[in-house]
């Protein structure tokens, strides 16, 4: 008699229940996350239909050879002149997807072990760049009297205030704001579906308060901070008003004119002006829903004012070191005795 031998799943089969088992119901990761890892795969399959002339529905796990995944990564770096971070971060989603398959295909870990040995690429990691609170406050600015003005304003009161992501903030809903006097607050959603509250400033309760009389028909579910459409803003969105928000600012802070100002950069401005204030680290890594405290570390090596008040705790080469003189009173006790 002959054993049935189990038949190994194909290519196709492994990356529909990766996306519809693993990733969506196992690991339950966010939106956002599916999202990143269903456009690496769009990108690295297009680019095997070309390299190889496989269509998506052909091709074996067998394919995924270490010499195809690395000609993949140059090609994001050369032909889609993608940065070191994004082509790690599509790798990434390769090597999930791999490591899902080893259990699901036992008779290709040898080609599964291989292709996991791509290693990620190192890069110099870029200083942070921030802004200053006068910079900031500019950027801010004051509220028009236009609907738009009102909706940036609290826009970026908020995004300064909680140094939430964009993904977070254009994710708040009504109900996520809570606008009492002694526990105001607003409930942010992170990574990996992590959920934390900051504390608001008096000036971010009275600006949300004013932007909901403006809009008496939202509902606790309906999107706070929404677009013409009545619908959460999008990344692009809020990117557009900050890069026309900071061009206006320019007259009254000139330094922003060479200066790029992203929804980040918001972010690491809150993070600075926190650490410059005396806040333990501990406490921003909590603020910005940090992982790790490691991550919040480099806002310190970041921070040129903080490394100069050491250094001007240290001696300098070539200075003398000045003798300790007791004053007179000191000498007369001890003489004396």
């Amino acid at each position: 008699m002959y054993r049935r031998t189990k038949t190994a799943p194909s290519f196709a089969a492994l990356v529909q229940a990766w996306f519809a088992e693993y990733l969506t119901q196992q690991r339950a990761l966010s939106e956002q996350t599916i999202t990143a890892y269903r456009d690496s795969f769009v990108l690295f399959l297009k680019f095997v239909e070309a390299h190889l002339g496989k269509p998506p529905a052909t091709m074996a796990l067998t394919d995924m050879t270490p010499e195809l995944i690395m000609a993949f990564l140059d090609h994001l770096e050369r032909q889609r002149h993608n940065c070191v971070r994004t082509r790690n971060a599509r790798l990434a989603a390769l090597r999930s997807f791999l490591k899902f398959a080893a259990h699901r295909d036992v008779a290709s870990l040898q080609v599964i072990e291989r292709a996991l040995g791509v290693p990620v690429k190192r890069f110099e990691r870029p200083m942070f760049s921030y802004l200053s609170r006068e910079e900031m406050l500019t950027v801010i600015g004051t509220p028009g009297s236009s609907w738009l003005s009102q909706r940036d304003h609290l826009l970026f009161l908020l995004m300064y205030n909680t140094g939430a992501r964009v993904s977070e903030i254009t994710g708040v809903k009504v109900a996520d704001v809570v606008l009492d006097e002694s526990s105001a607050c607003i409930h942010l959603r992170g990574k990996g579906r992590k959920q934390r509250s900051v504390p608001l400033w008096r000036s971010t309760v009275k600006a949300a308060r004013a932007w909901l009389r403006v809009n008496p028909e939202f509902q606790p579910t309906s999107s706070l901070l929404p677009n013409r459409n009545g619908h959460a803003m999008t990344r692009a969105n809020v990117a557009l008003r900050l890069t026309l928000a900071a061009r206006n600012a320019v007259r009254s802070s000139p330094g922003l004119a060479e200066r790029h100002v992203s929804p980040h950069t918001i972010r690491h401005t809150t993070a600075m002006h926190l650490l410059q204030a005396g806040v333990d680290i501990s406490v921003i890594a909590l603020w910005l829903g940090h992982e790790s405290p490691v991550t919040t570390h480099h806002y310190v090596e970041a921070d040129l004012n903080m490394k100069e008040r050491a250094l001007a705790r240290l001696q300098e080469p070539g200075s003398k070191v000045p003798r300790y003189r007791a004053p007179d009173s000191l000498l007369n006790f001890l003489k004396a005795l």
